[in-house]
Parts: structure tokens; C-alpha cells; sequence
């Protein structure tokens, strides 16, 4: 498949840069890493639910869609987790989604801004089920936050839930969610009623590498349009500065869409954590 210069070029002039300052840690502490007490962080990474601290860094480098077929969009996801103990079997896990965007050739115009947040609260075991399984549900809420045109203008909120199974080295689950809108609409931004779905399976090794596949399906019951990336990343745990960092590479394409949708993106990934 062919793609426009103009959008090959945006592509590379955004996300070279940024994987090579995110793949150079790797080499220089990825041995330090490998130390025992790190072992169990990268399987508790793949867990949406884990009793753990994480502050990812989410880049999405979206190539073709548009007017022209020739659009670029960067996303920065924003998505620090936090759980809190509830009690000696319970935690809450909240996991919020700050997506700050640039889009070019997708609009009349060039724009850059806030996206709408996303915040979900799972409540959760505190330990996995004797045979390896996870789970946690709750509500979600979506807050109009978004400039520029870039959100939905309207609050929405709804359920949530991920379940998890852990055997050994693999990880393999599905989160979802659905939101529906409330407060005014229009016929421009109708009420929001959306789905999503993220399939998952993540295969963890001795060096605290990880390889995960997922799709994360979106669809939208007022259009009748469904969104359907599929995502492959590499992840390398590493130490840097004594502190846990994971970072990520991968590569996005679009198996369905609208027609404004892209083609096909890459994804890098940073991920500060901090140990309970």
C-alpha cells in the first residue's frame, strides 16, 4: 500500500527522533534491569489492575485518513494508574487518560490540544484467584475537557470492566467499556453512545522484555462506525537511575474505520513505575 509523501514525511520527521531518544536508554541500562528484585514488574506492567504505580507516556504517530488520504495526527495519552487499598482483599484502581493531539491535513486547519479525559475506577481482588485469574470493574466517566474541536462537548459515563488471565509467562484478557452522553446534544455532536473493546495477550521474557498484540475496537453506536487498530509493541523494562522505567516500540494498522481514519501509525512508549 502506497501512502502520500506528504504523510510518510510527517511520519518520520516526528517519530524517528522520538524512538531514538526512547530506544537509547534500553542499550545503555537494559543489563541493569535484569536484576531479581525487578522480576515480577514487567508481568505486573501487561495487568490494567496491578497493585502498582505507573505513569505511562503514550506516543501515537497516525499516518493517511482524512480529506485527502494524506492526513498526520500525533497523541501524546497521558495515562497515570493509581490504586488505593481498600482493604486487605479489596483495592481501587483508577486509571485516567489525558490525550493531548496534533493534526495535520485532517481539518481546514492545523490543530493542537486537549482531547476528553477519561477516567475509569475499577474495583479489584488484591491477589489473583488460585488459578491465575484477574478481574475488576467500576464506573467510567468521560469530562468534556477537549479544545479546539477535538472532543465531544458533552459528559459521559458508564461501565467498566477487565478480566485477566495469568499462565506463566503469557497475560491474556479483554478491557471494555461504554459511555453514554448526558446533558445537551446536537445535530453536529450528537449524543455520545460508544463502545470499546481491548482484546490483549502479552508473552513476558527472562530479560524482562515483553511482546504485546492487541486491538483496541471502538464503535459508534450513533454512526454505526466501527475503529479497529491493531497494535504490536515491544517493551523493555530498564533501570535509569536507579529508577524502573519501561519503554516501548511497536507498530499500528488500521484493519477498519471511517474514511477520516488512518492508515497505519507507530507507538512508543515510556512508563515511569513506582513500587508499591
Amino acid at each position: 500500500m502506497m501512502f502520500p509523501n506528504a504523510a510518510r514525511a510527517a511520519a518520520w520527521r516526528y517519530a524517528l527522533p522520538a524512538a531514538a531518544i526512547a530506544l537509547l536508554p534500553i542499550a545503555a541500562v537494559g543489563q541493569e534491569a535484569g536484576q531479581d528484585a525487578y522480576g515480577t514488574l514487567a508481568q505486573q506492567l501487561a495487568n490494567p489492575v496491578a497493585n502498582l504505580v505507573s505513569v505511562p507516556f503514550q506516543n501515537n504517530f497516525d499516518v493517511g485518513g482524512g480529506r485527502g488520504g494524506d492526513a498526520f495526527r500525533y497523541t501524546l495519552n497521558f495515562q497515570p494508574v493509581v490504586p488505593f487499598t481498600l482493604s486487605p482483599d479489596w483495592n481501587l484502581i483508577t486509571r485516567t487518560i489525558v490525550p493531548i493531539s496534533h493534526s495535520e491535513r485532517l481539518f481546514p486547519d492545523h490543530r493542537t490540544g486537549l482531547g476528553d479525559v477519561l477516567q475509569s475506577f475499577f474495583l479489584s481482588p488484591s491477589r489473583p484467584t488460585s488459578g491465575g485469574l484477574v478481574w475488576g470493574a467500576g464506573p467510567v466517566f468521560l469530562y468534556p475537557t477537549a479544545t479546539q474541536g477535538l472532543g465531544t462537548g458533552q459528559w459521559a459515563a458508564g461501565p467498566t470492566g477487565v478480566v485477566l488471565q495469568m499462565s506463566g509467562p503469557w497475560q491474556y484478557g479483554v478491557l471494555a467499556n461504554h459511555v453514554w452522553g448526558v446533558g445537551d446534544s446536537s445535530p453536529d455532536r450528537p449524543r455520545v453512545n460508544a463502545s470499546f473493546a481491548q482484546p490483549f495477550v502479552v508473552y513476558t521474557f527472562p530479560t524482562h522484555t515483553s511482546v504485546a498484540l492487541n486491538a483496541e475496537a471502538s464503535y459508534n453506536w450513533d454512526r454505526r462506525q466501527l475503529t479497529l487498530p491493531l497494535n504490536l509493541v515491544v517493551s523493555q523494562l530498564a533501570l535509569v537511575g536507579g529508577q524502573p522505567v519501561q519503554f516501548g516500540a511497536g507498530f499500528r494498522y488500521f484493519l477498519d474505520g471511517p474514511a477520516s481514519a488512518p492508515d497505519w501509525g507507530v507507538r512508543l512508549n515510556m512508563t515511569l513505575v513506582f513500587p508499591r
